[in-house]
């Protein structure tokens, strides 16, 4: 993995809208054995070739931040968990981690979270929640979207949102797609690049605990099995938008790398000795240092390519997370 130090200069405090470009103008770097290389992002068509997919999650993200009634905290819903509780985080004043206590937190509308076991250690716990609605509309209701510190003011729910998102369920943006606008898709779709839709529902990533992930809810479909397979079959390039694509897209492969269509729950680890079985070539954003998520950027670009995109990245100033530039791996 690329060790570096990210200054917190590079932290992208708000989106781009907000520093006066449209979104799809964001910085892209892209990276292979053949080098770097500096471009706006409405330059993708121009990078990937005819014959290519681009496989989407089309998640969309909930206002997953409630405040807890009477007390300086936030509960952060991560995941739907398969026996209708819901793992969830809390945090502070200062918006970190607190490992807390089991017991009931009060949340606006007369619900209440019950915290009943850790569901990670330190962090995430499993609750059952009690609201006179369905917790997505309870969230639409009274939820934000979740706002670490380096994002200094609120947002809309919108500006969460990629142009993809048709079924909510993610406690944050799948990020990586964030860019892409209907003219961009357009002239990727002009220039014979294909799109394969799926879904995986991502929980919450906290930026200090580093930790595995856990176990999500994904689907992929009949048609995006299809997709791929038939264009592997022809030579084509399979390339995941974001590290939530890879996770679902692998997860659906077989040990030959045949996608089928499936759904449930995945707990794979994407990771430079599992290797990846479809997936070519990533688009995704900058990791912090020593993210989980550098282990899977790792099974998709050789290290030598890791290091030289993070370290250009960091010299010429491109910005991290989710309102950030985004890094092409391409084989």
């Amino acid at each position: 993995m690329p060790e570096f130090e990210l200054p917190t200069a590079l932290e992208a405090h708000e989106p781009p809208e907000a520093r006066g470009l449209a979104r799809d103008e964001v910085r892209l770097l892209a990276g292979s054995s053949a080098g770097v290389s500096h471009h706006r992002f409405t330059e993708l068509p121009e990078l990937l070739r005819a014959g290519d997919v681009l496989v989407v999650n089309t998640s969309g993200t909930l206002a997953a931040s409630v405040p807890v009634v009477g007390v300086p905290m936030r509960l952060h819903f991560s995941t739907l968990l398969p026996d209708g509780r819901w793992a969830v985080e809390v945090r502070g004043r200062d918006l970190r981690p607190r490992p807390g206590r089991a017991g009931v937190l009060p949340l606006p509308g007369r619900a209440t979270a019950t915290l009943e076991e850790p569901y990670t250690r330190g962090r995430l716990w499993s609750a059952t929640v009690r609201a006179a609605l369905p917790v997505p509309e309870y969230l639409q209701r009274y939820g934000q979207p979740i706002r670490y510190p380096y994002v200094r003011r609120r947002w809309p729910l919108s500006a969460y949102q990629t142009v993809f998102a048709n079924r909510p369920g993610s406690a944050e943006m799948p990020s990586a797609a964030r860019p892409f606008s209907e003219r961009v898709v357009t002239r990727l779709v002009a220039a014979g690049v294909q799109f394969a839709p799926l879904v995986l529902h991502t929980g919450v990533a906290s930026p200090e605990a580093h930790e595995r992930p856990y176990p999500e809810w994904f689907s992929v479909p009949a048609t995006t099995a299809r997709v791929v397979n038939d264009a592997r079959a022809a030579g084509g390039r399979i390339i995941a938008v974001g590290t939530t694509a890879v996770r679902a897209l692998e997860s659906a492969a077989g040990p030959e790398g045949r996608v089928a269509e499936r759904e449930g729950y995945t707990d794979l680890v994407v990771t430079r000795s599992r290797g990846v079985r479809v997936v070519d070539g990533l688009l995704t954003g900058f990791h912090e240092p020593r993210a989980s998520h550098l282990d899977l950027l790792a099974a998709v670009a050789e290290p030598d390519t890791l290091r030289d995109c993070y370290a250009e990245a960091v010299r010429c100033g491109y910005l991290w997370h989710e309102f950030g530039d985004v890094n092409l791996l391409l084989p």
